[in-house]
């Protein structure tokens, strides 16, 4: 009996050790996608022009790091707090913890570098080295064209300053130690051609990470295999869910009778000024969807987009688009 609870408490012993030096790898050494390059970015008019473009139109950048106005349609930004940060991503949303997007006007980016700005960007990691919860689609942007980036880069610089000061986030157990595990290398590409239609659309629906919003999310990550055909939960304050629509090429649940104009048409219709102007009425149908910002990409852009999403698996997955909150 004796030589039974010796060895027990040397296995408890031995499976304690092991416990905390996984732990103290995770909580030390980890994330480890190495050191911020040392660049700076030439901010040139043409990258000024480009990053805009990405940051309002394609990676939305100024949709999460602004104030949306959620009296209207969409969601739109307000007008004076573009980049100042501060949105909520909480348990609310199916997040395991509390996430606030950062300060990315010159006021809470300027003890930042080029390169600790490329880091962050495009796998997660702060300056101080901390990992950042991808509520941030990271893992997309350091799949994209390191010019893109820097372009995103050059602009964000020219922003207001807004002085703003966010709270930190905080990640729920056990996300609190998963979470350095998250960030990875970036492994970045190059832009296809604009003629090469199917793989630019390819790389635009990855720089829109599109992907995240149309895949149903259960436990804090996506659901394999449901890929692009749409139905994850987005609820509203009043207690109303919105859910993504399915944007794989079936014909019966998705887009696969979409021509390419009725594409179009719905991102220009639901981002015109009318639309806009207009104040929603309590418990109208309302979305998470950025509309009014993915409205005013280029139509060649949009085109690629529908290009290669008709390339996509098909998947059979008839979404209810909304559900009003319950009385």
């Amino acid at each position: 009996m004796k030589t039974f609870k010796r060895l027990f408490v040397i296995a408890l012993m031995t499976i304690l050790l092991i416990v905390v030096g996984i732990v103290s790898y995770v909580k030390l050494f980890l994330p480890n996608v190495g050191s911020a390059p040392g660049l700076t970015v030439e901010r040139t008019p043409e990258r000024v022009k480009r990053g805009e473009y990405l940051a309002n139109h394609v990676t939305l950048c100024i949709d999460c790091h602004s104030t949306r106005d959620w009296s209207r349609f969409s969601g739109p930004p307000l007008s004076g707090t573009l980049g100042k940060g501060g949105e909520l991503f909480d348990q609310k949303f199916g997040f395991p913890g509390v996430y606030y997007s950062k300060n990315i006007t010159p006021a809470g980016i300027s003890r930042y570098s080029d390169g600790e700005l490329f880091r962050v960007i495009t796998t997660g990691v702060s300056k101080e080295g901390k990992a950042l919860f991808p509520v941030m689609p990271y893992h997309y942007y350091g799949r994209m064209d390191q010019e893109d980036i820097y372009s995103i880069i050059s602009y964000i610089r020219t922003l207001t300053p807004i002085n703003n000061i966010v709270p930190e986030s905080v990640s729920d157990f056990p996300m609190n130690l998963i979470i350095n595990t998250i960030p990875s290398k970036a492994e970045l590409t190059v832009k296809p051609p604009e003629t090469d239609v199917v793989n630019y659309g390819k790389y635009l629906v990855n720089a829109a990470a599109c992907l995240e919003c149309h895949t149903k999310f259960e436990r804090g990550k996506l659901v394999a295999g449901t890929e692009f055909g749409g139905g994850r939960e987005f609820p509203f304050p009043d207690g109303s869910i919105v859910r993504t629509g399915n944007i794989t090429p079936d014909e019966e649940t998705g887009i696969g009778r979409w021509s390419e104009n009725e594409f179009l048409d719905i991102f220009h219709t639901r981002s015109d000024s009318a639309t806009l102007a207009k104040k929603l009425e309590p418990e109208a149908f309302n979305t998470m969807m950025p509309w009014t910002m993915y409205g005013k990409m280029r139509n060649e852009d949009l085109k690629a987009i529908y290009a290669y999403l008709q390339t996509v698996k098909p998947i059979r997955n008839a979404v209810v688009q909304f559900s009003p909150a319950e009385k």
